[in-house]
């Protein structure tokens, strides 16, 4: 499946085959139809796999190395640049694809309450820890993503004149949102966040 993903998140959902990525393992078709005996079930699985290798690098389950304010800040540098716009793309493509697809949309919604959860988390995580004001993590979690999505719509376009100001929408959002000074999520990040984006799923089949 880590062929898969590495195919989805570099040439696109469309390009994931049961031929294709026989090709690339170098083995018989037969052998992927196995395991997946339609191309939407390997189509659907490479768009979890990758979505979900998404997740675990801008947003990871165990924090152990920062406080919520820090690993908040380093998903929001994580999630800007060049770099991110590789899954920016795939979401745009998994979310177009889905309107025909049910396995797949199944897997888009699969995927996007999985981010609703490990965002959510991480702000109640906050909020207990006194570091975070909101009375509906889940809710600020659910605006903060929108936010992001909304940019992200854009990884196709070109974006060299966007003001900063709505390059930062979704700090600003979260900063205001869970009450925090403006610029706190800017300056809190991670040592090696800034500038750098969320590393793709492995290349090794």
């Amino acid at each position: 499946m880590r062929t898969a993903a590495r195919v989805a998140l570099t040439e696109g959902l469309e390009c994931v085959t049961l031929r294709r990525i026989a090709e690339e393992l170098a083995v018989r078709p037969g052998l992927i139809s196995h395991y997946f005996p339609s191309a939407e079930d390997l189509v659907a699985e490479a768009f979890a796999v990758a979505a979900l290798g998404e997740l675990d690098s801008l947003l990871p389950a165990e924090r152990p190395h920062g406080t919520p304010t820090q690993y908040l800040a380093r998903y929001f540098a994580l999630s800007a640049g060049e770099a991110y716009d590789d899954i920016s793309r795939l979401w745009i493509n998994a979310r177009h694809l889905s309107r025909y697809r049910p396995v797949l949309r199944d897997r888009v919604t699969e995927m996007e309450l999985a981010s609703d959860d490990r965002l959510e988390a991480l702000i109640r995580e906050g909020v207990e820890r006194g570091e975070f004001r909101t009375d509906d993590p889940r809710t600020t979690a659910i605006q903060i993503l929108v936010v992001l999505d909304g940019l992200g719509a854009h990884a196709n376009s070109d974006r060299t004149d966007r003001p900063e100001a709505v390059t930062r929408m979704a700090v600003t959002t979260a900063e205001r949102e869970l009450e925090l000074a403006a610029g706190a999520l800017t300056d809190a990040a991670l040592p090696g966040a800034e500038g750098t984006a969320a590393p793709a799923p492995p290349r090794t089949p």
